[in-house]
């Protein structure tokens, strides 16, 4: 998924909690889910940032030497004006494209009883 093309907000703005909320039937579920969805998003653009840095990475042997790289500047800057994870998480949930699910819960009842 290429969260760079999703129309989030870049700042924050106040949204409905009801809204939020009937979604999952649960106010704190909902705000797991994106919780999670931000994080996964996060790692993602952290490694593609990391990658493109990486091509344009130089290796001194002494801290004296300072190398300013304008590539390295302006893939910075554009990654710092994209809008935050959480808000990203926050426009893909409310647009119903994020999928998720409920893991099984184990019975405690049956784990004793095998003792």
């Amino acid at each position: 998924m290429d969260f760079k093309k999703i129309d989030a907000p870049v700042s924050t703005s106040t949204k409905n909690i009801v809204e939020i909320a009937e979604k999952t039937g649960n106010v704190y579920e909902a705000v797991v889910i994106i919780a999670k969805f931000a994080d996964q998003i996060n790692a993602d653009l952290r490694k593609e940032l990391y990658e493109k840095l990486e091509e344009f990475a130089t290796y001194t042997d002494t801290l004296e030497e300072i190398h300013e790289n304008r590539e390295q500047i302006e893939v910075s800057k554009y990654y710092e004006r994209l809008p935050k994870p959480s808000l990203i998480a926050l426009e893909e949930f409310l647009a119903d494209n994020i999928h998720y699910y409920y893991a099984k819960e184990t019975d405690s009842d049956n784990s004793e009883e095998r003792l």
